[in-house]
């Protein structure tokens, strides 16, 4: 029977690792909400993020501020050109949910590719040369290394990696659900997310509301794989692995209102991390894919079976 101090620890390390899964729930539910487009791309979106800050960080021996930055631009830039290339013209020429999702998801199988091939099957981090991670630019003493702690209580020491993953994304996910209930932008999601036609008529620039859903959605994408790079390590197939529970969230999440869906997939996956870590926190990575799975699997089995009754429950 584990200890209070044992309970907190893995408590703290699920959470950390439900924030990355959530950051990206939320990206992939805007672009589902708006668009109706199922992105199995989106993963993949996630992992060229960590590359992006890699290079920026690891390589060029950058802060990871700058790399946070750097991913989130060429995330939500890929983002970008995608649609304008690829998801515009296809809509433009009808396709439906179908079409777009095979499209999306043979898009997976090329990004995953491509980085496989320039970046080699290694396992990667963002750490310096010192073996430190390098937070701010132009500060000598702003480092940490994957060991450092903070030590709340004797028994308890919390990781200021762990910590600063989940206060990073703790800020970005009250940030969307203020933007997405008080700013005119988000007003205007909301809006094309309950009709698109409707939203033309009273006179929305639904272009323009597209194209800031894939700048958020890709900033967040790039924001979740920097913060994967940074928690464990960084493979070719680091957003595959995590898209799986991504989508749990999002048809749990999907059922419910926009900004509901937001919360809710925040719940779910910080729910999933704690399940992660607490059930078995011994088990290798491989283990906690596959526990992660099934966890997943259980969620998207039970949003089917139950979401209407939750829906027609929050509707009355």
């Amino acid at each position: 029977m584990p200890d209070f101090a044992e309970i907190v620890q893995t408590t703290v390390n699920g959470l950390a690792s439900g924030s990355i899964f959530a950051l990206g729930a939320i990206g992939l539910s805007l672009v589902y909400g708006i668009l109706k487009l199922v992105n199995f791309a989106h993963g993949d979106f996630m992992t060229l993020g960590g590359y992006a800050a890699f290079v920026v960080v690891a390589s060029a021996g950058l802060s990871l501020v700058v790399g946070i930055v750097a991913a989130m631009v060429i995330v939500a830039a890929l983002g970008l050109l995608l649609e304008k290339g690829v998801w515009r013209p296809m809509r433009l020429r009808g396709a439906g949910i179908m079409q777009l999702l095979l499209m999306s998801l043979g898009l997976a199988f090329v990004l995953r590719n491509l980085i496989q091939f320039f970046w080699r099957g290694d396992r990667r981090d963002l750490l310096s040369d010192e073996g430190e991670l390098v937070l701010l630019p132009f500060f000598d003493g702003a480092a940490i290394s994957p060991f450092d702690t903070w030590r709340v209580t004797d028994d308890i020491n919390l990781g200021y990696i762990k910590i600063m993953v989940m206060i990073g994304a703790g800020i970005a996910l009250v940030a969307v659900a203020l933007m997405l209930r008080f700013t005119t932008l988000g007003k205007t999601m909301r809006a094309l997310s309950d009709s698109v036609e409707l939203a033309e008529i009273s006179g929305i620039n639904t272009r323009r509301v597209i194209t800031w859903t894939w700048v958020l959605a890709g900033s967040l994408a790039g924001l979740a794989g920097v913060f994967a790079a940074v928690f464990t390590s960084l493979s070719p197939d680091t957003g595959w692995f995590l898209l799986l529970g991504i989508f749990a969230a999002v048809v749990l999440g999907s059922i419910l209102s926009t900004i509901t869906s937001v919360l809710n997939s925040s719940a779910t996956l910080f729910s999933l991390g704690v399940y992660q870590k607490v059930i078995k926190p011994d088990a290798s990575h491989h283990e906690l894919v596959r526990s992660g799975r099934i966890c997943s699997a259980i969620v998207m089995v039970g949003a089917v079976a139950f979401g209407p009754l939750i829906f027609l429950k929050v509707e009355g």
